[in-house]
């Protein structure tokens, strides 16, 4: 049985909203942040992630919600009044270049709705592993749909099925339509961005349900709790696992106090007790395909941050980690990652903050070096004799490709032996109002969440090895304190 999950039962806070393994493991209390269990054997304690500070902030509500929804899936007679008749039987299917909302979202309204899901193109690796995790096959394609239909006709390459009914889902823009959909077929739209160009047109009245929230599941999610329906446990686990991929883990920008709570009341439903576990898990999936991962998403896709109390050194540590089969596609974005990497650490008060990219399939480790802090720490970590680029940003960590492993008991070790920050690390010129602000481009397919306005970005940031020198560090060198 998958580690996420266990037999529902009804028991009250079984599951504290997909909190419970966080409370199991709650380590001592830090003052301001609640600490999980990493390392008992090394008194490694993390902080609690933001999913899973948020579920347990929502866990009482969550489970109030999942036991006044009816114990059986099944329709509520009196509930079909109030679904849309145009949907019924219709055909739900997301746009190309197809990801795990769009996919995801299909699933769940067709189940809602009375119709059939289908993808617009093949599945990425995230939506590959959230299908194999909830044990859902993965839908056909439009263009089977539509030929099986014993009345469509071709012509000039467009499918013309009549009586054939087509709901389009996280997304209305015809240039994200699959090609074989006829926009006269098209009866309903259920989606979450913005209305942009090439909006679709139609004759006559569709049915439209548009919200400004962070992923079409959670609108999905959502409206099976406002008709008193009870999704099943896998589609539950499948609009889980999108709202994740959509908000960055509740993180991105266009997260909203209804993605917060449907995922609490998703992952009680769904009997998920790891919430984080499952977050990184579906991280790592995704991963595999870098293309649609900004150097935000790469960033904070998979970080965890630890606090240390010692004579040398008391602060917060962060630990990203990426794994991929190519390393060398992530590494040649350090001018993309470098900055992202000294804004998230200021955003969010760290006083350290390492990437590591880890190659899969070769088994090795590469560490990103943002700033003089990092190398100086790396080294006492890793070893002054570590392999490192010229310009002190990328370290060799060889055969080392575990964060719970390889990465955090020596960083640990290093910090309780005495390390310290170096005493000069550069003139600080930026401030957080400096650093702009995290958008998503409504017409990029992959709806990425980019940096924009970052004086960062403008400015650079300097080489770690420079701040060694010292006082012989120039000010055209003194360009972040990173």
């Amino acid at each position: 049985m998958s580690p996420t999950k266990r037999p529902r039962t009804d028991s009250v806070h079984d599951h504290h909203a997909g909190g419970a393994e966080a409370l199991r493991l709650t380590g001592p209390d830090s003052g301001t942040h609640p600490t999980k269990r990493y390392d008992e054997s090394l008194e490694i304690y993390r902080h609690r992630t933001n999913v899973e500070t948020v579920v347990l902030d929502r866990e009482v509500a969550a489970h109030q919600i999942a036991q006044s929804l009816p114990k059986e899936e099944d329709v509520v007679p009196k509930v079909d009044l109030f679904l849309p008749e145009a949907l019924r039987d219709a055909i739900f299917v997301g746009h190309l270049v197809t990801d795990l909302d769009s996919v995801a979202g299909a699933i769940g309204a067709a189940a809602l709705y009375g119709g059939k899901a289908a993808t617009a193109s093949e599945v990425n690796s995230e939506t590959e592993f959230a299908l194999k995790q909830w044990g859902v096959e993965v839908p056909t394609r439009i263009e089977d749909l539509l030929k099986q239909n014993p009345n469509a006709k071709l012509f000039y390459s467009i499918i013309t099925a009549i009586g054939t009914k087509v709901c389009l889902v996280d997304h209305q823009q015809t240039s994200q339509m699959n090609p074989s959909i006829n926009p006269d077929s098209v009866v309903g739209v259920i989606d979450h961005h913005a209305l942009q160009s090439k909006t679709i047109v139609t004759d006559r009245p569709i049915y439209i349900d548009i919200r400004p929230w962070g992923s079409m599941s959670t609108i999905v999610a959502h409206t099976y709790l406002t008709h008193g329906r009870r999704p099943p446990t896998a589609i539950a686990g499948m609009l889980l696992c999108a709202i994740l991929s959509d908000t960055l883990n509740l993180q991105g920008p266009t997260t909203t106090e209804w993605d917060r709570m449907m995922v609490a009341v998703l992952a009680d439903l769904s009997g998920v007790d790891d919430i984080q576990f499952l977050a990184s898990q579906q991280f790592k999936a995704k991963s595999r395909e870098l293309a649609g991962l900004s150097a935000h998403g790469l960033v904070n896709g998979d970080q965890k941050e630890f606090s240390f109390e010692n004579e040398g050194f008391r602060g917060d540590v962060g630990f990203a980690v990426v794994e991929t089969t190519d390393d060398a596609v992530i590494i040649d974005r350090l001018e993309e990652l470098l900055p992202e990497m000294v804004a998230c650490k200021k955003e969010r008060d760290l006083d350290v903050l390492f990437l590591a990219v880890v190659n899969i399939v070769q088994l090795k480790g590469t560490l990103v070096i943002c700033g003089p802090s990092e190398l100086s720490l790396a080294k006492a970590a890793f070893g002054e004799d570590a392999k490192l680029n010229e310009t002190g940003t990328i370290m060799d960590l060889g055969n080392r490709v575990s964060r719970k492993k390889d990465y955090i008991p020596e960083i640990t070790r290093a910090i309780k032996n005495g390390w310290a920050k170096p005493p000069h690390r550069g003139l600080s010129v930026v401030d957080v109002t400096q650093l702009g602000t995290l958008e998503v481009d409504p017409l990029d397919p992959f709806q990425k969440v980019v940096r924009k306005g970052s004086v960062l970005l403008e400015k650079g940031v300097a080489s770690p090895i420079s701040f060694g020198k010292g006082m012989e560090v120039s000010e055209e060198e003194k360009k972040v304190d990173a």
